[in-house]
């Protein structure tokens, strides 16, 4: 194979194993919080047992979290070495500083496993909150260095050197804030559907006592009031990423939309197959206008098509695809939370169905799925370009061979890790099961 085309495969399946752990993490310590919030507030030890439990969970995920971002960094040096140049010149800052929100992070962390017990309420409330503060302060960090590959900024290029550095400028620009709100509700969306899909899991499998039953039945119903509130403000964030790519990067957006003609009152287009011949997305769905509308706030607004663009500049076209998975994803969310609330909210405190569960079970991986096809596309549709208009990917990439043994090697080790995480979690929560704790919670 191309060594170019190695490298992203490699790169590429090391990220979309972390960013699963990553996510998590993010996600699942605001649950967290929020839990800690609610049993300082009704004194429902319940809410508090959930809390040290899915901490407990998070404590493995970290586990794995940690060496795959190591990994993740160490590659980026090896497969990159060009970008990596630029990255130390510009946009270092929001690495160096993404340390100390994980030293954050991880110290409050380990006071909360490890003395929440012997802490006031306020205390906990303290703790957890640095927990999720640091988790979310890293993820906001490392995104805006993949923001700053899409708008770069902060720099100029002189005679094929990189000058006059504006550090604060490449820091913020102009993506940074859509597209940290935009990974960061996304990753609160899915910790809190990954924990109502294990709540719904529980009560479906049947065979818990009343207790037992409340207790998943209060997890699943505060994680799907956040999945709830997330999805629909990711949904409304998402109009805030199609403005930015409008305006910043509108070859993104052609390709995502399969849009080829620039036109005003450009169609949204649902699923089909972009054909350049054609200058049309085939087989699709179009909504008249609601491109130009996301796009511009006015069906009247004109949206830039592909063929404005050299075609060796173009994104593959199955980004199409991607960003239509992404997006019918979030709209099933938003279904699915809204259908479970509706159902505990008229139908009070009767059993929640299997047509109600089952759906919940699905959000979890769906959720993930969602993340994950979701930086596949905001990668992807930057092509050919690893920095937009500044550096090519194959100017970036290494030119070291031996990179196909490498691939092999460390889809072995993520296969390994994945199964190793199963097997610990399987392992602990069978061993210390919620009915144990309940035996000794007031």
């Amino acid at each position: 194979m191309d060594n170019v085309l190695l490298a992203r495969m490699l790169f590429g399946s090391s990220m979309a194993f972390h960013i699963i752990f990553a996510t998590l993490g993010v996600g699942i310590t605001l649950m967290i919080l929020i839990a800690e919030i609610v049993r300082a507030i009704t004194k429902d030890n319940d809410y508090g047992l959930l809390a040290k439990r899915w901490t407990k969970g998070v404590a493995i995920l970290l586990g794995v979290a940690i060496p795959s971002g190591t990994i993740v960094g160490v590659m980026l040096s090896l497969l990159w070495p060009g970008f990596m140049e630029m990255v130390g010149q510009v946009i270092a800052l929001p690495f160096q500083v993404e340390i100390f929100a994980f030293f954050i992070e991880a110290v409050f962390l380990s006071i909360y496993i490890y003395a929440a017990d012997r802490l006031s309420s306020t205390m906990r409330l303290i703790s957890v909150f640095f927990v999720a503060f640091g988790a979310t302060a890293s993820a906001v960090l490392i995104t805006d260095a993949h923001a700053w590959m899409n708008t770069p900024r902060g720099f100029d290029i002189v005679g094929g050197q990189v000058v006059n550095v504006r550090p604060w400028e490449a820091v913020f620009n102009p993506s940074i804030y859509v597209t940290a709100l935009h990974v960061v509700s996304t990753a609160y969306l899915a910790g809190a559907f990954a924990i109502a899909a294990v709540a719904a899991y529980r009560l479906l499998r049947g065979g818990l006592s009343d207790r037992e039953r409340m207790y998943h039945r209060k997890g699943m119903i505060l994680s799907l009031i956040v999945a709830a509130i997330t999805s629909v403000y990711t949904s409304v964030n998402g109009h805030d990423v199609a403005v930015m790519l409008h305006n910043y990067l509108p070859v993104k957006l052609a390709a995502a939309e399969g849009l080829f003609e620039t036109q005003s009152n450009a169609p949204l287009a649902i699923f089909g197959e972009p054909d350049p011949e054609a200058g049309r997305v085939v087989g699709g769905i179009e909504i008249p206008g609601m491109l130009s509308w996301l796009a511009t706030g006015s069906t009247d607004g004109v949206v830039v098509g592909l063929y404005d663009f050299p075609e060796e500049e173009w994104p593959p076209l199955f980004v199409h695809t991607l960003f239509n998975i992404m997006v019918g994803i979030g709209t099933m969310l938003i279904g699915i939370s809204f259908l479970a609330l509706a159902y505990r909210i008229f139908r009070k405190d009767r059993p929640f169905p299997a047509w109600i569960l089952v759906p919940v079970i699905a959000g979890g991986p769906l959720a993930m799925i969602g993340i994950e096809t979701g930086w596949i596309f905001s990668c992807t549709a930057r092509q050919p370009w690893t920095i937009h208009q500044v550096m090519t990917t194959a100017d970036a990439a290494t030119q070291s061979g031996n990179l196909g043994m490498l691939f092999f090697l460390f889809i072995t080790l993520y296969v390994m890790l994945l199964v190793l995480t199963y097997l610990v979690m399987n392992f602990y929560f069978k061993r210390n099961p919620v009915s144990k704790d309940l035996e000794v919670t007031p």
